[in-house]
């Protein structure tokens, strides 16, 4: 039988493999509009939808926000699934009635990039899980941000494209979150929450500091 720690060791160089792949081949443009489509005023409506199911999954600080929910412990997760989903998407339609102003761009994604660092004080039981109601609003924020000023075609593509992408992965990581907290030690969500800290920090002084 291999030992415990082998099987972790082997996990966590899987995990570390993964996200250098994410972070080295991600291109910030490509995580705006993925697929490298142009600008939210050509885009058509099956354009949209692909760009709205490619976004979240493409910035590796949306990914990366969406994935820590599974180390956060979460009782009853299912009745997460559709509030978390609500207010990413009331915030995506929030920015198409108050866009975010140019000038504050570079600190709206050090923010949300800070949000990885949130979740990890969530992991480790600083903060109480329900901060992830308001990251998850402003998560939704900077997505509906790239759409702004769109046709209605492409609007509603795009965002049926955000509801399908975060929808199956909160189902999915929500659904994981007992089984990781079953099966992983504290230590190990501890390492993880970290990890997360670290990450939150260094995407946040990456995106101000030139």
């Amino acid at each position: 039988m291999t030992p415990p720690f082998l099987k972790f060791r082997d996990f966590l160089g899987a995990l570390a493999l993964v996200l250098f792949v994410i972070i080295c081949s991600t291109d910030p443009v490509l995580a705006h509009h993925p697929f490298g489509m142009g600008g939210s005023s050509e885009l058509s409506g099956w354009q949209a939808l692909l760009s709205g199911i490619g976004h979240p999954l493409l910035g590796p600080d949306h990914l990366l926000f969406m994935l820590g929910i599974a180390l956060v412990c979460l009782n009853k997760t299912k009745k997460w699934v559709f509030p978390l989903l609500a207010f990413g998407l009331a915030g995506s339609a929030l920015v198409q009635l108050q866009p975010l102003p140019e000038a504050l761009d570079l600190w709206a994604e050090a923010l949300v990039s800070l949000s990885l660092a949130i979740e990890g004080l969530i992991i480790l039981n600083f903060l109480s899980s329900k901060w992830l109601f308001p990251m998850f609003a402003f998560h939704g924020y900077l997505l509906g941000n790239t759409i702004v000023g769109a046709e209605p075609t492409p609007l509603v593509g795009y965002f049926l494209g955000l509801l399908l992408a975060q929808g199956s992965l909160l189902l999915l990581l929500t659904s994981a979150s007992k089984i990781v907290t079953r099966n992983f030690g504290v230590n190990v969500r501890n390492l993880f929450a970290g990890i997360w800290i670290g990450l939150g920090f260094a995407f946040s002084w990456v995106a101000v500091v030139p």
